[in-house]
């Protein structure tokens, strides 16, 4: 695993995450529009060479070997 980098909900995703991971990261911050995220953030680590974004609240969006994006909701 590698780190990447931590950033804070509403501010520019890292350019360097494809298309697929953008927007499962904007739908995921579009879903938790109606919370006060002001304190929460992003990190991002590498997990064999792919990218997985998880969110202060649990959620995680991950890239798999084929290229598909999901997001896994934190338990309530």
């Amino acid at each position: 695993m590698q780190l990447g980098t931590r950033w804070p909900v509403g501010s520019d995703v890292p350019e360097r995450l494809g298309a697929a991971m953008r927007e499962a990261i904007a739908g995921v911050e579009a879903d938790v529009a109606h919370l006060d995220t002001s304190a929460w953030r992003w990190t991002l680590t590498w997990l064999e060479s792919r990218p997985v974004a998880e969110l202060d609240d649990g959620t995680v969006v991950r890239q798999h070997a084929d290229g598909t994006v999901s997001v896994e909701e934190a338990a309530s």
